[in-house]
């Protein structure tokens, strides 16, 4: 996993525990809507529902919350009717940004997104203009208490992982993309508790960064970040030891 990853994942676990609660609910309610409208209500028969639901569970997401996103997306409760995208862009030096969109305004969304690229030295760029730097695997995350080491990787690598490493408090596991909820299933099975299971987009050649261009690209990944409607931010760049050090 590299360096960027690790940064990611400590935000991401941060994220959960911060002010910004309310934020991250409204993203994880977005994903189950839309999990239970293109796979059905049940996590059982609906394994893009079934990762939704394990996020929401490891950010205490009342149940409550849940069901109703549940019956929004499955039709039984009136909801937004939301599109899903994929914006692509380039920051300060050539860094690569690819942003999973939820929305309810194609419109408002790309103008903003705009904007906030504009802000931060960047543009927003057309289909294909960064993918192509990026692989998408599948990502499996734990709590350090939920499972040994040994124990999780006989598990995991015996269903098909491809990499576990243990990323601050976290366990993070890495499989090929079709083998993610075969894997995520399996350590579930176990007995180990699974926080998040979730396609990602893994940099093919991360560009190390630190310094003022490691504060440039932080404030403009976090500033996508935070607008309501990105869903998750990927980027090519990762922070050097010495950087995060002083992020820690």
């Amino acid at each position: 996993m590299s360096g960027h990853s690790k940064w990611s994942t400590i935000k991401r676990r941060k994220g959960a525990q911060d002010a910004k609660r309310g934020k991250l609910f409204t993203k994880v309610i977005k994903e189950i809507t839309i999990a239970a409208r293109t796979g059905g209500g049940d996590p059982d028969g609906n394994p893009r529902l079934r990762r939704a639901v394990d996020l929401a569970r490891s950010v205490n997401m009342p149940a409550d919350n849940v069901t109703r996103a549940i019956k929004k997306g499955t039709g039984e409760l009136e909801g937004v009717q939301y599109d899903e995208l994929v914006y692509e862009g380039i920051g300060p030096d050539g860094v690569l940004f690819v942003c999973e969109v939820v929305t309810d305004n194609r419109n408002r969304t790309i103008a903003e997104v705009r904007k906030i690229f504009d802000k931060n030295q960047g543009q927003i760029g057309g289909s294909g203009s960064a993918m192509w730097a990026f692989e998408q695997k599948g990502v499996v995350r734990m709590g350090k208490q939920a499972a040994s080491e040994e124990q999780l990787f006989e598990v995991a690598v015996g269903a098909g992982a491809e990499n576990l490493e243990l990323i601050g408090d976290q366990w993070v596991v890495t499989t090929a993309r079709n083998d993610l909820d075969a894997v995520r299933d399996a350590i579930a099975r176990a007995g180990i508790e699974v926080d998040e299971a979730r396609l990602e987009y893994i940099p093919n050649n991360p560009k190390i960064v630190e310094g003022p261009e490691a504060a440039q690209l932080i404030q403009l990944y976090e500033a996508l970040e935070d607008h309501d409607d990105i869903q998750a931010v990927f980027s090519d760049f990762e922070l050097s030891e010495q950087a995060l050090a002083e992020m820690a």
